[in-house]
């Protein structure tokens, strides 16, 4: 519990008119930016972070401090004023750089640059998604090792939402999973300052806020002054009193407070100018030609915060350790957990499939989920309401639901953009590895929280299935065509698309060690035939992304690959295609090499040697096969190349009967292939 500062009025406004002050320094210093909401918002964020948060700014990844999301992440610069006078690594001049290249104070906060920032924030709603994440994830990491004597998770997850937050549709996707979840440590302060950059929100946004969110479950106050820091402070104790539902506080706030623009939309953003930052100052009581002025009574006041977060962080340490005498095991399974580290000899757990038959890929990688699963307590996650489809239940995991938190298999419902959103927040969260499934047509949906979470350099797990027109009868609605390039095109995302079981174990190996980033699998619901590896290469090869399945036949080791006539490229379910057309090929003569590129962002990062030995260079005549959009593959057929690949939409009909009429049979890989060759 924090001290009480409000026997201090005057020092409390002091310090509240610093980070307005300091606010509209910065932003006019950058000639941008978006003062409006740090200047409505700083009396909130001051009772927060001075009365109610648990943080150690030397050690910002304390494991039970309370996690503050600036969910609104255009206003940055208020999260970026708090962490610098409190004592995070945030120096002044890093401030004075705002916006600027290669600074750590960006225009939208980013957890990877600034130390102190929990989320990558900026697109709308994301932010309240995330932090529902942290809160199940929080949860879990609860029920999985608080005692009744020992509490060692018992943080809040606290942000500040805006009307633009509320009116995504991923916040109400978050909000209806976090209701129903009864996540009591999470509280969110709203911004009601009822402005966006077209004008007041009732040109748009007309509802009852506060009723809707009682509809989902959530407690909810109202503060009608958001200058009043007792009414404040009783609505967030309020909140914490209530266990057992998330909490909603709306505070009333004037945008842009202190300037001539004040509760207008012109207050949102862009900078005020060297005259309106000091009318604005004037107004505030605040010298008017001072720059980055910090009062030594207010600095001291928010750097008391080192002394008390040290003092927090000790006795949580002292209960930690007091808490490891009375329970060894768990205690060493607590510390392994939180250190992010995976347990020895995770990797002998992985199936070997020796005796498998032909099998759905999305089935192959239910196996090894539940091979996993016993063995790697961290790994938790489900599917948006098609776990049995996506095989991502984890036997006898248990379902994660309101008072069942130690479940293991997460029901996120029809929220596919939620489920993002809330995997990132509990990857953040620490300790947990989630995974989610849905069909890979629907990864459209939640695009926004994949893009940010590799951003965001968070290991989740996407599992995707349904991965092609080969998944039949749904027909083109569900049948993903372009996405397999979509997803191929986000900076960070290893997008692996596996041919058999033996590429599935080795796709989910190498999710579990990307331990800084997000992998996509991309998975089959038809049967795939079961790859020989006695005649073929080892799946091993996945490692390195793509990889020489089969050699041509009849060139001798000698002659290099002078000898190949022809290097079919494929992935996925296309991958066996094309090992039935080299036989056919090779039984006219033509010696051909097929190539398994299950990852194609993998197989950049080799070295170009090892790309130019998979794929030299003096053999022109490639053939790439993949049911999908033809975008990324000319890079790798090359000028005289040519792709099988899917230029429309699909169409309902069996799976097989589907690929074989949009082009996806031996016949005509065989025919694409001679036509090649006689260029």
């Amino acid at each position: 519990m924090q001290e009480d500062t409000n026997a201090n009025p005057k020092l409390d406004q002091l310090c509240i008119n610093t980070i307005r002050a300091l606010t509209l320094d910065a932003v006019q210093k950058a000639n941008s930016g978006h003062p409006g909401l740090p200047l409505g918002a700083a009396p909130m964020a001051y009772v927060l972070w001075t009365k109610f948060m648990r943080y150690n700014p030397p050690n910002p990844k304390w494991e039970n401090r309370d996690r503050f999301l600036l969910s609104a992440g255009h206003g940055c610069m208020l999260l970026y004023w708090l962490l610098h006078l409190t004592g995070y690594d945030l120096s002044l001049d890093e401030i004075k750089n705002f916006r600027q290249w290669g600074s750590k104070t960006p225009g939208h906060p980013e957890n990877v640059l600034t130390p102190g920032v929990e989320i990558t924030t900026g697109p709308l709603g994301q932010g309240f998604a995330n932090g529902v994440g942290m809160a199940m994830g929080a949860a879990h990491l609860a029920a999985k090792f608080n005692k009744p004597d020992f509490s060692l998770i018992d943080h809040y997850i606290y942000a500040i939402v805006s009307d633009g937050d509320l009116m995504e549709g991923v916040a109400s996707e978050a909000a209806s999973l976090a209701g129903h979840l009864k996540l009591g440590k999470l509280i969110y302060l709203y911004d009601d300052n009822r402005v966006t950059i077209e004008g007041f929100t009732d040109l748009a946004f007309s509802e009852n806020v506060p009723k809707r969110f009682e509809a989902y479950g959530w407690h909810t106050s109202t503060v009608e002054d958001g200058n009043d820091l007792a009414a404040i402070e009783a609505a967030i104790r309020d909140a914490q009193s209530v266990g057992d539902k998330p909490s909603l506080i709306s505070v009333k706030t004037i945008i842009g407070y202190g300037m001539t623009t004040a509760g207008t939309r012109k207050a949102h953003s862009d900078a005020p100018g060297e005259d309106a930052v000091r009318e604005a100052k004037k107004h505030l009581g605040w010298p008017e030609d001072k720059q980055f002025y910090i009062p030594d009574e207010a600095l001291v006041h928010f750097r008391k915060a080192i002394d008390r977060g040290e003092q927090d962080e000790k006795e949580w340490d002292d209960l930690v350790a007091r808490d490891e005498e009375k329970h060894a095991d768990l205690g060493k399974l607590w510390r392994r957990t939180m250190s992010g580290e995976l347990p020895e000899d995770w990797e002998k757990h992985l199936p070997s499939f020796d005796d498998a038959e032909p099998m759905a890929t999305r089935v192959a990688s239910g196996k090894v989920i539940n091979a996993l699963a016993p063995h790697m307590p961290m790994l938790i996650g489900g599917s948006a309401d098609l776990g049995v489809s996506n095989n991502t239940d984890i036997k006898d995991g248990g379902s994660f639901e309101a008072g069942t938190y130690d479940g293991r298999i997460i029901h996120f419902g029809v929220r596919e953009h939620a489920m993002g959103s809330t995997m990132t927040g509990m990857a953040l969260n620490g300790g947990l590895i989630p995974y989610g499934g849905t069909f890979m047509t629907f990864s459209d949906y939640m695009r926004p929280a994949i893009r940010l979470a590799c951003l965001s350099e968070v290991q989740v797990l996407y599992v995707f299935t349904h991965d092609s027109v080969g998944l039949g009868e749904d027909g083109p609605t569900h049948q993903p065509i372009e996405h397999l390039a979509a997803l191929r095109a986000i900076p960070h995302l290893f997008v692996v698309r596996p041919a058999d079981v033996h590429e599935v174990r080795e796709a989910w190996r190498l999710a579990i060690l990307r331990r800084h980033a997000p992998t996509a699998l991309a998975l089959t619901r038809q049967k795939v035939p079961l790859i020989d590896r006695k005649n073929f290469a080892s799946a091993e090869g996945l490692r390195r992304g793509g990889y020489i399945l089969a050699e041509a036949e009849g060139v001798s080791s000698a002659s290099g690959s002078d000898g190949i006539k022809l290097i079919l490229i494929a992935t996925g379910s296309e991958v066996s295609l094309a090992l039935e057309a080299r036989e056919k090929l090779q039984a006219d003569g033509i010696p051909t090499r097929v190539v398994s590129m299950p990852c194609i962002e993998l197989f950049e990062e080799q070295p170009q040697d090892y790309r130019d030995e998979v794929l030299p260079p003096s053999i022109t005549a490639r053939l790439a096969i993949e049911a999908g959009v033809r975008q990324g593959w000319d890079r790798y057929v090359g000028p005289k190349g040519d792709v099988i690949c899917l230029d429309r939409f699909g169409a309902s009909a069996p799976g097989d009967v589907a690929l074989k009429n949009l082009g996806f049979n031996v016949e005509n890989v065989v025919k694409r292939a001679r036509t090649l060759l006689t260029r």
